[in-house]
């Protein structure tokens, strides 16, 4: 079978340039190498081996001594920038070495060039010795991108590997920038002038629901079903998930008497699998098992039944950072199945908040690529951790202490250099006229002087500024993040007296309203 090149033709570019974008997924390149001579269109050194479906393959073979070896070609542009690309090949290996990096090891992967720097996304493989198996990754191509490179064989480790039946296709097109969705003031699901307040345990108790709602002023809550270790069955799931709606239906009356407004967080949707901490998160098979994809729209469906009534329930979070590694074929995207789960929410409740955060950890780069939802009444959430370096210090690894405002990793970060950071986020609102609540926040309780302060105060100013609602991470969740607890990191006990960043957050939930505050005030 002779490889299948569907990129577009020299001769006919300006003609179909012209023409509408194509809708649905496109495969722009597909390749079996079965074609006499098809490696000389690859940079690198590989011979032909046995097939995985038919009579050849590309083999790679990185000997003791050497640094791997890989094979490359050009990738045309045409139908990739701003698009969103699936990638998948078969893969087989024979004695490959540990990696000596997480990246290293077996290779397929594009190589995306912009003006502003490069990104490499690829497919995560294991070493050792496989047989013929199916790997992939999702990607979205940068709009300004400037050359991408296909790469497939071994880096720093040594063995070999065979590739075949290889396969981009472009799962959504880009979209042209779109009007503000309606005139006038963005939805925001509430009428109160901010939500301000923080992401609770799972196993938080009344008194712990009272202190913050009563004594710290708090008025919202981001209440995560969230599920430690694997989520098993679909038997197991579902009775995990019943467990923690009941405990979510015994605390709603608590959260209405102390004024605290919910936004319900799918943290561990069907198909996830254990992430830091051990929790289940928004990855694994949520984008590669149509099942777990049905399921999800049926979870959230269901939802929406059982707390169309609830008036303490703000809005439906739909999932937690959703992470979009790879994309199996019959699956959707995250765009594609929050659409769907929105629009599954909307066939029940056709008012309450739907919340959105954008693929691949919620941060505030994925609203660069991200496009409202066809559905009523969302609102939008980014995650901000930036810069990881210190918000994140000695929690994954050990290192040096980091301070803000300061010099990290080489840039200066101060307030102007987070709004920078946040831009694309504000941009999105802007553009759109939408409303955007900062789900996540944090900075580590042991960054150095009162560094830990000064970044969150920098951020709960911006988001103020561009009248978000928010909630810091976390209330009486593990210690790391606890405003409750001192500077030591040895010391598990909260501090006597509140600390900087305690006294922070109740400054600003001093200044909140609660739900019902007009008609108490009334005669």
């Amino acid at each position: 079978m002779k490889p299948l090149l569907l990129w577009i033709a020299l001769g006919l570019a300006p003609i179909l340039a012209k023409s509408q974008t194509p809708s649905g997924p496109q495969t722009v390149f597909q390749e079996d190498f079965e074609t006499p001579g098809v490696l000389q269109a690859w940079s690198g050194r590989a011979t032909l081996g046995p097939g995985c479906t038919n009579g050849h393959s590309a083999a790679v073979e990185s000997q003791a001594g050497a640094a791997g070896a890989t094979i490359s070609r050009a990738v045309p542009l045409e139908l990739l920038r701003g698009a969103s690309l699936r990638a998948s090949i078969m893969v087989k290996a024979d004695s490959v070495s540990p990696k000596p990096n997480p990246w290293n090891g077996v290779k397929f992967m594009l190589v995306c060039q912009t003006p502003t720097g490069t990104t490499w996304p690829q497919a995560a493989l294991e070493t050792g010795s496989f047989g013929w198996r199916r790997a992939g990754f999702f990607t979205r191509v940068p709009a300004e991108t400037t050359n991408v490179t296909l790469v497939l064989g071994l880096e720093q480790v040594t063995g070999k590997a065979w590739f075949d039946d290889l396969r981009l296709t472009v799962v959504h097109h880009p979209s042209p920038p779109s009007a503000k969705l309606a005139a006038g003031a963005a939805f925001k699901g509430h009428d109160l002038p901010r939500l301000r307040g923080t992401m609770i345990s799972p196993g938080i108790n009344a008194e712990s629901l009272r202190v913050l709602g009563q004594d710290w002023h708090a008025n919202l809550i981001r209440w995560q079903l969230i599920r430690t270790g694997p989520l098993g069955s679909d038997q197991d799931y579902d009775f995990w998930l019943e467990g923690e709606l009941k405990r979510l239906e015994h605390a709603l009356p608590l959260c209405d008497k102390y004024g605290l407004r919910v936004a319900l967080d799918l943290h561990s949707p069907p198909g996830g699998k254990p992430t830091g901490g051990g929790y289940a998160g928004s990855d694994d098979r949520f984008f590669t098992d149509p099942r777990c994809q049905a399921k999800f729209v049926q979870i959230w469906r269901s939802l929406a039944v059982r707390f169309k009534s609830s008036p303490a329930i703000w809005g439906y979070d739909l999932a937690n950072e959703p992470v979009e590694d790879d994309l199996a074929e019959g699956c959707e995207d995250w765009q594609g199945l929050a659409e769907r789960a929105a629009r599954a929410i909307r066939e029940i409740d056709p008012q309450r908040a739907i919340i959105v955060e954008p693929a691949n950890w919620g941060g505030p780069d994925g609203f660069r690529d991200l496009v409202p939802l066809s559905v009523s009444n969302v609102v939008y959430s980014v995650h901000m951790y930036l810069p990881t370096a210190f918000t994140h210090q000695g929690v994954f690894a050990s290192g040096p202490p980091v301070s803000y405002p300061g010099e990290i990793q080489g840039v200066r970060w101060d307030k102007a250099r987070l709004e920078q950071a946040l831009l694309p986020v504000i941009e999105f609102q802007q553009r759109y006229g939408v409303h955007i609540y900062a789900g996540e926040f944090s900075a580590i309780r042991w960054a150095p002087g009162d560094s830990a302060r000064r970044y969150l105060a920098d951020l709960i100013d911006l988001f103020e500024t561009h009248g978000w609602d928010w909630t810091y991470h976390a209330f009486r969740e593990w210690d790391g993040w606890s405003v409750e607890h001192g500077p030591d990191r040895q010391d598990p006990r909260p501090a006597p007296a509140p600390t900087d960043r305690q006294q922070l957050l109740t400054h600003w939930f001093a200044e909140n309203r609660k739900p019902g505050d007009d008609l108490r005030q009334k005669p």
